[in-house]
């Protein structure tokens, strides 16, 4: 129970890595929050907390949406007092296609969400850390924000673009007791693989598994683990890292 009492946000808490981080910081005594658009999903994440005997609740957030994030913020304070831990976690995958072939409308909205919504969120989360003295922020990157592929490119810059914010983030806010990390996943088997088609392609999900030294791909409480532990005193010494989770991938 590494963080008794604390309180923690997830963005894009409905499914996938999202989930399975929310799950870990109630384990971990945490209050959390399932900020999201979907609410569905959402609801189905706060029940399995509570089921297991934490504390959580729903807001619905869209994190490309200034107002949006800033009500997410002061509603959680209402609800539970203080802001101590955050995963800013959620994003999209946009679509499949060549720099010259891209739609502009979906390179606006995957950075809109994936980049700025990551910049929004930590603004807002460091607003309130400040006046509590301190807390911990981890953002979802990618190993696309340190390596390219090919016709993902609103994607990779949008990752990459997350690297550098937590950077930045870290530097600013290192002596004012918020620690910022971001994890870097490799592909890991939730609803965006696939709404995408790999996990029900056995050839494409089979090509994946072999880009990865470990011979699989990965699993979302993976990764929800690694964005706890960040949060946790365990991690005290580690600020402004993008921490690799990716079987190996980047290391060949």
């Amino acid at each position: 129970m590494q963080l008794q009492d604390k309180v923690a946000v997830v963005t894009g808490g409905s499914s996938g890595i999202g989930r399975a981080a929310a799950l870990g910081f109630a384990r971990e005594g945490a209050k959390v929050v399932i900020a999201d658009v979907n609410v569905e999903g959402s609801q189905e994440s706060v029940r399995m907390i509570e089921e297991a005997g934490g504390a959580a609740t729903f807001i619905k957030c869209d994190i490309s949406s200034p107002t949006d994030v800033e009500m997410m913020v002061w509603k959680t304070v209402e609800i539970y007092g203080s802001l101590d831990c955050a995963f800013n976690n959620a994003g999209i995958e946009g679509t499949t296609a060549s720099i010259a072939e891209y739609p502009l409308e979906v390179w606006n909205r995957v950075i809109g969400v994936n980049l700025t919504g990551v910049f929004l969120c930590m603004k807002y989360e460091i607003e309130q850390m400040l006046k509590q003295g301190g807390g911990a922020i981890v953002n979802n990157a990618s190993i696309l924000g340190l390596v390219g592929f090919g016709n993902a490119s609103a994607y990779t810059a949008a990752k990459h673009g997350v690297l550098g914010l937590t950077k930045v983030a870290a530097i600013e806010y290192a002596s004012k007791g918020i620690r910022i990390n971001s994890v870097c996943p490799a592909f890991i088997v939730t609803p965006m693989l696939e709404r995408a088609g790999i996990t029900s392609n056995p050839e494409m999900a089979a090509m994946l598994e072999k880009m990865h030294p470990i011979g699989r791909m990965g699993r979302p409480e993976e990764i929800g683990d690694v964005a706890v532990w960040l949060c946790t005193d365990a991690a005290s010494f580690v600020h402004g890292h993008g921490m690799l989770v990716d079987g190996g991938y980047v290391a060949q």
